[in-house]
């Protein structure tokens, strides 16, 4: 982190011209959100923050402290005050801070980003290994044969190693991002293209039936498999097909949900948001959640692109929805047409999103402002470049 401020401070800083001279942290803020006030760019707040030393944890920032904009040696600063302590304004300009004593509630800090809006994605999700898929157990059928099963109710699950009491995750398979092309990149599938066969298709031109139909989406090379929890569940009878009670859920078991482990681990949530040196190529959004048609503030989005290729939590980036080619039908003149009628037409800014869990080839990432919707196949760039 410390490497991260060093080189965030290396920044050049954009402040608004319409800039408050001091703000009042309110209930509901986020570090984003105060930036915004402040800069141009508020991705790039950890390169002017500076805190007071008297305050033990700066990143601690709590309903009624207040943020000031000041100027050192030059350079702007934000700093924060705290129980009517003024901050350090040396510099060119100044700012005095009201003596009064503000009443601050240390029971409920802010944080960097809405936690609400990506906990789910913090703790329901993971990403599965092929390895580990092909040795998952499953659930094989519900109590009287139901189609769903709920809490209190019992569930079959078949190649699960266990003993009585012990507990586990059922978890259902939502996407498959798998591996194509030469240089490799990373696509979503979908469990239901997952199984699907594809009829041959005769080639009257070699004479030959074709295997790779174009519809075929089945994946070819595997690299993660995304499931997300749906109950946890405690072994009643262990055996051949081990009996499970369900104990708690988030949506009904089926059958065909798998069995995970269950992780006691702990995220990360003070995020500092930060830019990469150099944007991997051919990183795009893989997928968007909620929406079909694309996303908006505070939604999430899943990226191409994760630990393997240093992409980690905080990193920002810009995402463009590619223009398409068009034909230039205005440019037929005296019964022809022009040569070059095919027409690439630029591609647009949709908004800045930020990386909150990454795995090898796969990240997730909060959709944090835009003047448009992010959707599915949008390519992702530097967060300084809005086209």
């Amino acid at each position: 982190m410390m490497l991260s401020v060093a080189a965030a401070m290396a920044q050049e800083v954009s402040v608004r011209d319409d800039h408050p001279q001091q703000y009042v942290v309110v209930k509901g803020d986020t570090l984003w959100d105060i930036a915004g006030r402040f800069l141009d760019e508020p991705w790039q707040w950890p390169a002017i923050w500076k805190a007071n030393p008297e305050i033990e944890n700066p990143h601690l920032i709590y309903p009624g402290d207040v943020f000031s904009l000041v100027y050192i040696d030059g350079r702007p600063v934000i700093q924060l005050a705290r129980d009517g302590m003024p901050a350090d304004t040396s510099g060119k300009q100044t700012v005095k801070l009201s003596p009064e004593i503000r009443r601050i509630d240390r029971s409920d800090p802010i944080n960097a980003i809405p936690l609400d809006a990506i906990e789910p994605f913090l703790r329901d999700i993971r990403i599965v290994s092929p390895t580990e898929f092909e040795g998952l157990p499953y659930i094989v059928a519900n109590e009287e044969n139901r189609i769903n099963a709920t809490y209190s109710d019992l569930t079959f699950a078949r190649n699960l190693n266990a003993r009585v009491g012990d507990e586990f995750v059922v978890a259902r398979l939502v996407n498959i991002y798998d591996e194509i092309g030469d240089p490799p990149v990373t696509r979503r599938v979908l469990p239901k293209e997952h199984w699907k066969q594809v009829p041959n298709i005769w080639d009257h031109n070699k004479s030959i039936y074709n295997t790779t139909h174009p519809w075929d989406k089945r994946p070819k090379n595997p690299v993660g498999y995304e499931m997300w929890e749906v109950s946890r569940v405690r072994v009643q009878q262990a055996g051949e097909i081990t009996v499970l009670d369900i104990l708690q859920d988030r949506a009904e078991v089926q059958a065909g949900d798998f069995i995970l482990p269950v992780h006691a681990h702990q995220f990360e949530t003070a995020f500092l948001p930060q830019a990469m040196d150099v944007v991997p190529d051919d990183m795009v959004v893989l997928a968007t959640t909620g929406a079909e048609y694309g996303v908006g503030h505070y939604q999430i989005v899943t990226i191409r692109g994760g630990s393997n290729q240093g992409v980690a939590p905080g990193h920002v980036f810009s995402a463009f929805e590619p223009g398409l080619v068009v034909d230039d039908r205005t440019g037929y003149r005296w019964g022809s047409f022009d040569e070059n009628s095919e027409v690439q037409l630029p591609s647009l800014y949709a908004g800045l999103v930020m990386v909150f869990r990454s795995f090898g080839d796969v990240s997730y990432a909060i959709v944090m402002d835009g003047p448009r919707l992010v959707k599915e196949n949008d390519v992702l760039q530097h967060p300084r470049n809005r086209g």
